[in-house]
C-alpha cells in the first residue's frame, strides 16, 4: 500500500537522483535516512525534557496531561528562539553559551528542540510531515524560480 509518506518519499528520491548536486550540495543521504534521523531527534529532544522535568505537573510530580499543557505558550517559545535568532543574525553575534556557534545557529537548534519536543508530547509524526510538505512545495508553481522571478513573484 502506498502511504501519503511513501509517496512524498518516492517523489523526492527521484528529484535527487535527476540533480545530485542541488545548491552546490551533493545529496548522498536517502530520504529513509532522514526520516530515521528525525525520528531519533524528535524522541531525543522529548525523553531528554520529560528527564528534566519540563513535562511534570510540580504539585503533584506526576506527567502532565494535555489539559495541563497551554500549547499556545509553547508555540510562543518556539517563536521567541526564532526571535532571538533574527536578532543574532541581525546583529552578527556569537552565542552566550556556545560561543565558538553564531547565536543565529544556536537559536535555530533552539527552536528546533522544542518543536521536536512538542511534538513528541502532542504525539505528532513531524517527521513524515515534513516529508510530504517538502514534495508537495515542489509541485508548487509558487515555489518555482521561473515563477517567482515574475512580476508579483513571491520574493522569500
Amino acid at each position: 500500500m502506498t502511504t501519503p509518506l511513501n509517496q512524498a518519499a518516492q517523489e523526492l528520491e527521484a528529484i535527487m537522483a535527476t540533480t545530485p548536486y542541488i545548491g552546490g550540495i551533493q545529496h548522498t543521504r536517502g530520504i529513509e535516512r532522514a526520516v530515521e534521523g528525525l525520528d531519533i531527534l524528535q524522541d531525543l529532544c522529548h525523553s531528554l525534557a520529560c528527564l528534566s522535568g519540563w513535562w511534570t505537573d510540580k504539585a503533584t510530580g506526576e506527567r502532565k496531561t494535555l489539559e495541563q499543557v497551554n500549547v499556545a505558550e509553547k508555540l510562543c517559545l518556539i517563536h521567541s528562539e526564532i526571535s532571538e535568532a533574527m536578532e543574532g543574525d541581525r546583529k552578527k553575534l556569537m552565542d552566550d553559551h556556545l560561543p565558538h556557534r553564531q547565536m543565529i545557529e544556536v537559536e535555530l537548534a533552539d527552536a528546533l528542540i522544542r518543536i521536536l519536543d512538542l511534538g513528541g508530547f502532542l504525539e505528532l509524526d513531524i517527521t513524515s510531515a515534513a516529508i510530504e510538505k517538502l514534495a508537495y512545495n515542489q509541485r508548487r508553481a509558487d515555489h518555482k524560480l521561473e515563477t517567482r522571478q515574475l512580476a508579483g513573484g513571491k520574493a522569500y
